[in-house]
């Protein structure tokens, strides 16, 4: 990106500093050593100094930065360093003059047909769900499209992406619903009018519809983005949260997220 657009600062969520401070250095380097594809060798030197681009001291900003970047290279970074079933995210986003214009988000580990069989009720035997991946694309006023990972190196790309459009459901109790997996639904007001279920199967009166959760990643907008939940709730449950959410809600950690739901027709909402 430097390379490609040099007079683009670039704004990340954090340097190497947090990698330091919880002893993750040596996981993450390990995991991107297995997984890199570029021919440069990978050494612990090279992968701190790369996150340390988008640093706070990285680049000096002026009062206001008509255009920047905006990059969260590992979203979940404790499930990235599990493994294969953890879905983490790669985010980008670009922003200009205080508007997010562009936004990028890939998921290596979704799994498109595990998500489908959830919505739709059809239980499936085994284990034999395809951990295709997803990317997921939005720019204002050309809607969100999102396409297979394992499809970009095997169909031609004019003809393997598909456009997003959230879920249409317009009443509350028909509704699919989604919380982060460190949220039980009781905690949610909701819970004293609705039971949760995770069954479509077995949905009566007074139950509601839960999907499986999503960690704590930016999956949770693709999974609204996509149509896969038809809502995404997320309590916030101390006055830290409350104003990390209230007041850097166009950042690194929902800037992407925030124009693909925009842009596939839904709304995010921050109420404190």
């Amino acid at each position: 990106m430097n390379r490609l657009f040099p007079s683009i600062p670039l704004v990340a969520e954090e340097d190497s500093s947090f990698l330091r401070s919880t002893n993750l250095v040596g996981a993450v380097v390990d995991v991107v050593a297995n997984k890199a594809t570029f021919r440069d060798e990978v050494t612990e030197d090279s992968v701190l100094k790369a996150i340390d681009r988008g640093g706070k001291d990285a680049y000096n900003f002026g009062p206001n930065p008509a255009t920047y970047w905006v990059l969260d290279p590992i979203d979940g970074t404790r499930g990235f360093v599990k493994g294969v079933e953890a879905l983490y995210v790669v985010a980008l986003a670009l922003v200009v003059e205080g508007q997010i214009v562009l936004g990028v988000m890939g998921c290596p580990n979704w799994d498109e047909d595990y998500f489908v069989n959830c919505v739709t009720g059809v239980q499936e035997t085994g284990n034999n769900f395809s951990r295709s991946g997803m990317i997921m694309v939005s720019h204002v006023g050309c809607g969100t499209w999102k396409q297979r990972l394992s499809d970009m190196l095997t169909i031609e790309l004019s003809q393997s992406w598909t456009r997003c459009f959230v879920d249409g459901c317009q009443v509350l109790k028909e509704a699919r619903f989604c919380t982060p997996e460190s949220q039980k639904w009781e905690s949610f007001p909701l819970s004293s009018s609705f039971n949760a279920k995770t069954d479509s199967e077995k949905i009566g009166n007074g139950d509601i519809l839960l999907v499986p959760a999503c960690c704590g990643s930016l999956c949770k907008y693709m999974m609204v983005a996509s149509g896969r939940a038809s809502v995404f709730l997320l309590r916030a449950t101390t006055r830290k949260v409350m104003k990390k959410i209230s007041g850097y809600a166009p950042a690194w950690d929902h800037a992407v997220g925030i124009i693909c739901v925009h842009e596939a027709g839904g709304k995010v909402h921050i109420k404190v």
